[in-house]
């Protein structure tokens, strides 16, 4: 079993800039991957890291302006946003996967976080 705690959201005008933390209860040899879900809306993937941290993939609507990345000696994996959009808010999730090159899928992580709440103000 893997806890996992999310950090570093809250309240930011459009434009501006939150880095969120995700930190492992473990170590566990896993991809991880930020998901997020807006009020109304259906959870969807964001960015997934693969173990070695080697490769990353992004949502279109993120491309660009997240910046995924991890450390496993901290057993922690980061979300940098820039450039952020009203539309980007939601609460984020990070997720555990032992799909270890990384997945957008969603059925494909086996730990989730509790969230952490961006809102994003014009």
């Amino acid at each position: 079993q893997v806890q996992l705690v999310e950090s570093g959201g809250g309240l930011v005008q459009a434009g501006g800039s939150l880095r969120l933390s995700c930190v492992a209860s473990r170590r566990s040899r896993s991809a991880m991957g930020w998901f997020r879900q807006a009020p109304g809306k259906e959870r969807e993937f964001v960015s997934t890291i693969s173990w070695t941290g080697l490769n990353t993939r992004y949502a279109d609507s993120v491309k660009g302006r997240f910046t995924i990345s991890r450390d496993n000696t901290k057993n922690t994996v980061y979300l940098q946003m820039n450039s952020l959009k009203p539309e980007d808010t939601a609460l984020y999730y990070c997720a555990a996967s032992t799909v270890l090159a990384g997945t957008f899928i969603e059925y494909e992580y086996d730990y989730w976080g509790q969230g952490t709440q961006v809102t994003v103000s014009s």
